[in-house]
Parts: structure tokens; sequence; C-alpha cells
């Protein structure tokens, strides 16, 4: 079978791949696994509780389940979802937003592969538009999302050492606008950022704000791990701000519902009806399960009391409890670095005297039953990163999730750090 260059483009070997597989295989094939590797939620009680809940009370009214299971829904979403999310995020973060400007998709991964490649790519007169990606690393999956070539421009972040063994990046603003030309159709983060748990600051935001309304481009916010749910976010300098030259994406996976596979776009819209658009074409609809649990957390308020009273505080101690076990298995003379802890659901370790690569690194413990997903998968883009050779520090990191038991956790770390000191120069 011969297949087309798009068809090779989506069915060659990609970060994203290698860490859903691995997760898989972790579940499935090596039970025994230490999985810091991957995105999944904790299961936190009172969430696995509440979803238990919903899903019993469908059960006691069979019609309910028989409509939810047994109708598609218009490719824009379930009506009663829209209309309570969007008066949902009128009360409770002041957007100026109707149903017009929600759009559901099957999960932030595809949210992304459409808005990317309807910014990005060929336009009309031969050029080709590209996404500008202001702090780097940033999320493994979007890595391989364009299907033009080249379509990321990113820009090396600062590295501000806060301590001996904390360390926080920085947009490089003025490297940034030098960068900045009619090319860009887009501006794109994460906050927190995946995979370091960075928030950027208000005026951070507000000066990514005012770029891209000068050049009338879009500014994205990937808040799957944000305010004002799930919110995994530990930082006090996170305002939530939305206008209509924004696109705003929110997921319902970090509530605890990941296999729901269900996102939610907020623009204005123009855009809006483009996904939706292209909804119908791919998929017809989207799966409602994850948004019919959802609907009457928002319509009491109850989900932000769920947020408020039990996920944030869950992840922020998960979150502390991890670092404490890192410093103990590595002490204090060791040299290595954690990015301060700003939210998500990870640790973001650097090991300056890292003799191997972190691609190296993660195979030896994968070969003793830990899974961590190496750093240089999140450092990608025009050339800007990749191609200076000199910058290490893009091969020196990685990423560990702290949602699994604390035991788990605590034995991962201990292996990772032996096998840190044996490939150091130190």
């Amino acid at each position: 079978m011969q297949l087309s260059r798009t068809g090779q483009q989506l069915s060659s070997h990609s970060g994203i791949m290698q860490l859903m597989e691995d997760l898989g295989k972790a579940l499935t094939v090596h039970p025994n696994m230490r999985m810091l590797g991957g995105g999944n939620p904790a299961q936190v009680p009172q969430m696995v509780a509440e979803w238990r809940n919903q899903l019993q009370q469908l059960l006691d009214h069979g019609d309910d389940v028989d409509r939810m299971l047994g109708n598609y829904d218009p490719p824009q979403g379930n009506p009663r979802f829209l209309h309570s999310l969007a008066d949902y995020l009128r009360r409770n973060c002041q957007w100026d937003v109707t149903e017009a400007n929600l759009a559901v998709v099957p999960g932030g991964q595809a949210a992304f592969f459409l808005l990317f490649n309807m910014l990005a790519g060929e336009r009309e007169d031969g050029s080709l538009a590209k996404i500008m990606l202001p702090l780097i690393p940033e999320y493994i999956g979007y890595r391989d999302q364009c299907l033009a070539e080249d379509a990321f421009v990113t820009v090396r972040p600062k590295v501000e050492l806060q301590d001996a063994h904390r360390f926080k990046y920085r947009i490089d603003l003025p490297a940034l606008e030098r960068r900045l030309d009619d090319s860009i159709a887009a501006i794109c983060f994460s906050r927190p950022t995946n995979p370091s748990g960075n928030v950027l600051t208000s005026d951070e935001v507000e000066r990514l704000q005012s770029i891209a309304a000068a050049r009338h481009i879009p500014l994205i916010v990937d808040n799957a791990y944000g305010n004002p749910f799930p919110g995994a976010i530990f930082a006090d300098h996170a305002d939530l701000v939305w206008n209509d030259q924004m696109i705003f994406s929110l997921s319902l996976s970090k509530l605890g519902l990941p296999g729901t596979r269900t996102g939610i776009v907020v623009a204005k819209p123009e855009i809006t009806r483009a996904l939706t658009q292209a909804m119908a074409i791919m998929g017809l609809a989207n799966g409602n399960v994850g948004q019919r649990l959802v609907t009457p957390l928002l319509e009491d308020n109850r989900l932000n009391d769920l947020v408020r009273n039990y996920l944030r505080p869950f992840y922020a101690n998960k979150s502390q409890r991890a670092e404490a076990v890192i410093r103990q298995a590595f002490g204090d003379q060791f040299d290595y670095r954690i990015h301060v802890s700003e939210g998500a659901f990870f640790l973001w370790l650097w090991f300056p005297r890292l003799k191997c690569t972190s691609l190296e690194l993660y195979q030896r413990l994968k070969d003793r039953d830990v899974l961590v997903v190496p750093g240089e998968y999140f450092f990608f883009g025009d050339g800007a990163v990749e191609q200076d050779g000199d910058w290490t520090h893009q091969r020196q990191c990685v990423r560990l999730t702290f949602s699994q038991n604390d035991q788990i956790v605590k034995e991962a770390v201990e292996i990772i750090a032996d096998e840190v000191k044996k490939m150091s120069d130190e």
C-alpha cells in the first residue's frame, strides 16, 4: 500500500504516540511499571464518588440513558450542555459568552489539530502561515499536529535560577517580537504549561494579548489543567481573562473523565462555526456522555465547590509531597533543579551534568520499570531551538507525573535518582 504524503505524516513515529503506547503497555503488558510518564488524572475520591453518583442517577431514570446512548447530538455539542456552560462562564468568570461562542470537540488534542490546521499552512498566495509558541518547552502533543512542515515558530526561554535546586522559565519578549512577521497566524501557549507546570503571569498574558491584537491574530490559551476547571493551578497570578480575540480551550479529562474525550473551545462565533462544520465532516457528532455527566454540576455550581475544596488542594499537596521525595532522593549536594511547580500534574526536572541524553535516560529507566517522558520531545519548532546544538539544556530534562499513588512516586524517584547519579559527571 502506498500512502499519500499526508498519510505518511500522520502514521509516522511521534512523541505523543510513544507516550500513549507506553501508557497502554504499562496498564496491560507491564503491570509492575511505575507509570510517571502519562497525563492521566489521579483517582480523586470525591470526584470518583461524584461521577458514580451521576451515572447512578442516569440509570435510575432509564429514559435519560436511552436518550444519551441512542441519539446523536448536534455537531456543536449537546444543547443543554452548551447553555449550561455559557451560563456558568458568565456567572463565574464574567465572560461575555453565549452558546454561539462554544464548540465541543472530541478532546483537546482534536481541538488543536483542527485549530492549528485551520490557521497554519499554505495560504492562497502560496506563503506559509505559522503558529508562534512563545515559551518552549511546550506540550508534546502539539509537535506533530500541523500538516504543513515547519509550521511552528519558537523562542528559547530565559532560565531564571531561583535557588540551589529550583528554576523557572520566563518568556523572552524582546526575542519573541524579533521573530514576529506576517507569517504568524496565531500565538499559542498552555497555562499551566505542560510539561513544566509554569504559569504565565498576568502581565505576560496581557503583553501577548497586546501583541496578538496589534497584528489582528488570535491568542490561543490551552487551559487543560487550569481555571475555571479542573483548577490544578497553584500560582496566585493566574487571572482568568477572555475576549473575542482569544481562543480558549477547556477539557473534561482532568476532572477525572479522560475516557469521555470531551474538549471545549471558547471563541468568537466564526471560529466555533468552522469547528462545528469540521466536526460534522470528521465525526458527525461528539460523544455525549461527558457532557451529560457534567451538566448538573454546571447548573448548580457544584463544580466550583469540587474544584476549590478537593481538586486544587489534592494536586497542590501531591506536588509538594513529590518535590519533598525528590529532594530527599537526590540530596543537597547533587546538581539537579526542579521547575517551580505552579500547576498541572507534573514536575519538570533538569540535570545539568547529565552525560547521556534524556532519551537515553528514558530507556535506562524503562528497563528498570520506571516510565518518564524524555525532555527532547518538548523542545521543537522552526529551528530556533532544535538546530542550536550548543544548548544542552533541551537534552537534560524529564517530565514526571505525580498523580500516581505516593508509594509508586517514591519508588520511581529513588530509581531515577540512582540512575541519574550513575549517568552524571560528578
